[in-house]
């Protein structure tokens, strides 16, 4: 790695300067706005503005106008907030397949160890405990949905109202020692969906009603921390990264690293931080030694001898190099891996198509500069760090990947190349990933026949793209054509084109459609990855096939790596019911449905072992709530109108077996729907 991008080893004096306005250490305070653009606050200049109650914190606290992250996704991109470290030294790279090294010390670690009470409370998936950034927090608070329903692409996550009330909960019973809190919301990523009234009054413009409701949310820890009263504390606030709303073609992020998605919002606040607008650079690596300087705690020792970082609260540093990366396309589409540095002004995108800007004279990046000054653009990219170049491979991280399928990480993993060129340079390919948003737009509109005509598109513009295939037999399975989406996985499968979620699909798929065998021959082999997804599959196609006691030991794997995985909680209680343990299968059920209450198949299978013991009235409700989640669930269905009518309840019987003859297949249940017609014109139809 070149010399200046470790040139922010910390300065003489810094913890001094820092602490000094604190007779005791402070408490330390860290907020994070998942994909809040640097321009979407009032505070860096929007009118009028979303963020009343930051703008009145950033009035009274220092704003950096000129911050920036280094990755444009949030797993890695809050690793390097935390640890201090860029992702090339920390090893998390993507959203996907990483976990941050035992041995790396975070914030928590450092503050903890110096008697820090420490919390944190997070609101999505993507900052979930097994990624490894609950290291050091007493408190690791990540209680959102466990899962996500087959047809949504959204991330499980939790709104950010309830991430700051279990958060202040906390922030009161620990008073009485220095505190350390971390506060994350998710609401502003995409999907947009702000609460009312930010819906109706950003109706034309839905991102920025999340925004103002994240605002809203922050209230109650702004307001405890200005209290007359309140202890001392130092607060930061920023985003992880942005959201290019259509900038360069891009609709999210995760895609380029231009400055709607790289450039952040960054505020201190607090006793001894000077009030006024900084211009200096600053980077998400000075946050950690920001906040230690002020806590008066040393870094602790890593294996780099200087951290990138140092403190903002320090005088003005030299003007600093600062690392960037997107890689997400990479590992997940096979496209060209994006590198950069900033320095001087100057942005260098290290891309099959390099790209130079000269941000002061050109902020929108619409003029690349690489050809008109050559020799500039070659200091720039001879100054990437070598260690950055080629990503390691990823592992250990469990269940994760399954459920990473919202519109920023979409999981493809595709095999990296050795070699890029300019038909992998994601500006090629923007019309591409324009097209997989149309996929999954269609799809959450539960268009699935469009889902799947566009999905064949993508996979014949780039059939060696994992991901297409991935996506198409999705949508086909969810038009019913199973063995069309049953070709499309085994043809993936065999050219080696297949996603590790493909494989488990077809091996659930094939399961499903009366082949076990076959899916335990192909998942077997994957068992020795541990990965919950797999043995939960396995499980499933072993209990397909009168495997009881062995899919109860898969099942059992996937539990050990993970045990809030509810999918194999809700496959647990199917092999109990199966081998007659009603008790234990409602128990397994309750499980699965405490930790994501959207599992159709567990409240179905809950309503069966509750009419096994008894208990009819109460498996009439788990019925009722299975095909309110799911009216294609036809066993359901099935079963809340034929002992809704023993029990006489009348209309809940004549509505479930309505349904039941409108949509069972003939094919499968021919001889239920008669009988159903029969109940029909006993109930008086």
């Amino acid at each position: 790695m070149a010399a200046k991008l470790r040139i922010a080893a910390l300065f003489l004096g810094l913890s001094t300067v820092a602490a000094s306005a604190f007779a005791a250490p402070p408490d330390i305070v860290l907020v994070t706005l998942d994909t809040v653009r640097w321009d979407a606050t009032g505070f860096d200049g929007r009118t009028p503005s979303a963020t009343p109650n930051l703008d009145a914190l950033a009035a009274a606290g220092r704003v950096f106008t000129d911050a920036h992250a280094h990755n444009v996704v949030t797993l890695p991109s809050h690793t390097n907030i935390l640890t201090g470290l860029y992702p090339y030294q920390h090893g998390v790279r993507d959203n996907i397949g990483f976990k941050l090294p035992e041995n790396v010390p975070t914030l928590a670690t450092a503050l903890r160890a110096a008697g820090f009470a420490t919390g944190a409370f997070v609101g999505a998936f993507p900052l979930d405990s097994q990624f490894g950034l609950d290291r050091g927090f007493e408190v690791y608070d990540d209680a959102y949905p466990k899962g996500t329903r087959p047809e949504e692409f959204a991330m499980p996550e939790r709104r950010g109202d309830q991430v700051v009330t279990a958060a202040m909960a906390w922030w009161k019973k620990a008073a009485g020692r220095p505190r350390f809190l971390w506060v994350h919301l998710y609401d502003a990523h995409a999907p947009y969906a702000a609460p009312e009234p930010f819906a109706s009054r950003y109706r034309t413009a839905p991102y920025y009603g999340e925004v103002a409701a994240v605002d809203e949310f922050l209230a109650p820890v702004l307001d405890a921390l200005r209290a007359p009263g309140a202890a001392p504390a130092l607060v930061v606030v920023t985003a992880d990264h942005g959201e290019a709303l259509g900038d360069h073609g891009e609709l999210t992020h995760g895609l380029f690293a231009y400055e709607a998605t790289l450039k952040v919002p960054l505020l201190l606040w607090g006793a001894g931080v000077p009030p006024g607008r900084d211009d200096r650079p600053a980077r998400h690596v000075d946050i950690f030694p920001t906040l230690l300087a002020a806590a008066g705690v040393k870094p602790p020792p890593f294996a780099y001898a200087e951290r990138p970082g140092s403190s903002l609260l320090a005088p003005a540093p030299p003007r600093v190099d600062s690392y960037f990366e997107a890689l997400s396309t990479m590992f997940n589409r096979g496209w060209a891996p994006l590198r950069g540095t900033l320095a001087g002004g100057r942005k260098a995108i290290a891309l099959p198509l390099p790209e130079l800007y000269e941000l002061p004279r050109d902020p929108a990046e619409s003029k690349n500069l690489v050809d008109a000054d050559r020799p500039a653009a070659r200091a720039l990219f001879a100054n990437l760090p070598q260690e950055s170049c080629w990503p390691p491979p990823r592992g250990g991280v469990g269940a994760g990947a399954s459920e990473l399928r919202a519109l920023g990480y979409l999981a493809g993993e595709a095999e990296a190349k050795s070699e890029y060129g300019p038909g992998d340079d994601p500006k090629n390919l923007v019309a591409l990933d324009g097209k997989l948003h149309d996929v999954i737009e269609a799809y959450e509109r539960r268009n699935f026949a469009e889902s799947a005509r566009l999905a064949k598109e993508v996979v014949g513009e780039r059939p060696g793209m994992p991901l297409g295939h991935a996506l198409l037999a999705q949508a086909l399975l969810e038009t019913g054509d199973r063995d069309a989406a049953l070709r499309v996985m085994r043809a993936a499968y065999d050219a080696h084109r297949a996603t590790d979620g493909l494989v488990v699909q077809l091996g659930l798929t094939l399961s499903e459609a009366g082949r076990p065998q076959e899916a335990i021959e192909i998942l077997r082999p994957f068992q020795a990855k541990r990965e919950p997804r797999f043995s939960n599959a396995l499980g499933v196609a072993l209990s397909d096939a009168g495997k009881q006691e062995e899919a109860e030991v898969a099942l059992r794997e996937a539990l050990a790596v993970d045990p809030e995985f509810a999918k194999a909680w809700e496959n647990l209680a199917l092999v109990a019911l199966r081998r007659g343990r009603f008790g234990e299968a409602r128990e397994r059920a309750e499980k699965a449905v405490a930790l994501n209450p959207e599992l159709h198949l567990a409240w179905n299978d809950l309503g069966v072992a509750l009419f096994q013991l008894g208990e009819r009235e109460a498996a009439l409700d788990a019925w009722t709530k299975a095909v309110k989640i799911e009216p294609r669930l036809w066993d359901a269905q099935w079963n809340l109108g034929v002992q809704g009518a023993a029990l006489g309840r009348k209309a809940t019987a004549r509505e479930a077996l309505r349904r039941f003859v409108a949509g069972a297949p003939p094919s499968r249940y021919a001889r239920d729907v008669e009988r159903a017609r029969q109940l029909l014109s006993e109930l008086g139809g």
